[in-house]
């Protein structure tokens, strides 16, 4: 089987690439390597994987020097042409579209970075996919769509219509754009809501990642509502494991869906929602202990209001991806939290 991946130099398509490598999948990779954080890192990502970062040109597919099943190619997902070229060339079976532009708070000042790849880029995917028989269209959503909804777990069949980020409407677009897709031209859609995702070669942007070099260099850390923040933080492991669960499981027509009390996380089309996330909240304070203790060192804290965007808690409910995949989150928060340290402690050599 032939898979595009997208957004295989950032965090969770990294870790996703090396089990489908492993698996044996034939796999393109696609990347925009944009500046949204350092570079470097997501360079040395592709190097890991046999992408020497001197030999990528823009629009041409290079082949990895250590997977005979794996070539990557650089391109702007708004990039139409080079998109539909990619798709009628290479007759992919499945897609699993992860590249985005993400963050949060990035989009509360940066809100036209978000229209040409959540919005442009994914209708270029879709169409692409729709064109070419694409068998299965797995893609990011975000655990940001839940917005003001306070009813803990979330729920996919929970009503997600009021987000409070430019960044969590982009990826509720996404969904209702993949419905539209499925209903009309029978395209297989699976949309997962991502809660947290944190492990090594994790994003800089990311709490655990600008806790954990703060501290080392003895600089305060920016602790938000006051500490009283809970999220459900998933190992990047557990997340990988659910993806290639998804992945491989076509979604069907639910034929007891009912116009009259319609559910938000089926259809009578092929599309499905999951939420993919540990299902066990941790409080922010909890969390930095579990850093503090890792490295020996106390965190001296800055806090601070609620950010613009932000929501005081998230837990996904994931009994769907549990009773129908058999999907089952392993990674303790010290083990997780343990694990990434050592990577940063190697990689940054401190």
């Amino acid at each position: 089987m032939k898979i595009l991946l997208t957004g295989t130099a950032g965090f969770i398509g990294y870790h996703v690439l090396q089990k489908l490598l492993e698996q044996g999948f034939e796999v393109i990779g696609l990347d925009n390597i944009n500046d949204y954080y350092e570079p470097q890192l997501k360079y040395d990502r592709l190097k890991n994987t046999g992408i020497e970062p001197d030999k990528i040109q823009e629009k041409k597919l290079l082949q990895s020097n250590k997977h005979n099943n794996y070539r990557f190619i650089r391109s702007e997902l708004s990039d139409k042409e080079t998109i539909t070229k990619l798709f009628s060339n290479e007759k992919f079976d499945y897609v699993v579209h992860l590249a985005a532009q993400a963050g949060v708070r990035y989009s509360i000042t940066n809100p036209d970075a978000y229209m040409e790849s959540n919005w442009i880029g994914f209708l270029n995917i879709l169409e692409a996919c729709r064109h070419n028989e694409v068998k299965h269209l797995t893609y990011a959503s975000s655990s940001s769509v839940y917005g003001l909804n306070e009813d803990m777990p979330f729920s996919a069949h929970d009503n997600v219509d009021h987000p409070i980020s430019l960044y969590a409407a982009s990826k509720k677009s996404n969904e209702l754009m993949a419905h539209t897709y499925s209903y009309l031209y029978n395209l297989p859609t699976t949309g997962l809501r991502f809660f947290t995702v944190y492990g090594p070669w994790g994003r800089p942007d990311m709490a655990l990642f600008k806790f954990t070099k703060a501290i080392l260099e003895d600089k305060p850390i920016d602790v938000y509502n006051n500490g009283e923040m809970k999220r459900d933080f998933t190992y990047i492991d557990d997340i990988v494991e659910g993806i290639f669960r998804v992945m491989k499981s076509i979604p069907q027509a639910n034929t007891e869906w009912s116009g009259e009390n319609p559910d938000p996380e089926s259809s009578p089309a092929p599309y499905k929602i999951y939420n993919i996330g540990n299902n066990s909240p941790v409080g922010l304070m909890d969390f930095i202990h579990a850093i503090e203790e890792k490295l020996g060192k106390q965190a001296e804290k800055n806090f601070m209001p609620l950010q613009p965007g932000d929501v005081p808690a998230t837990w996904a409910d994931v009994t769907p991806l549990i009773e129908e995949l058999g999907y089952t989150p392993k990674t303790k928060i010290k083990e997780g939290v343990g694990k990434f340290i050592d990577w940063y402690r190697w990689y940054y050599n401190v």
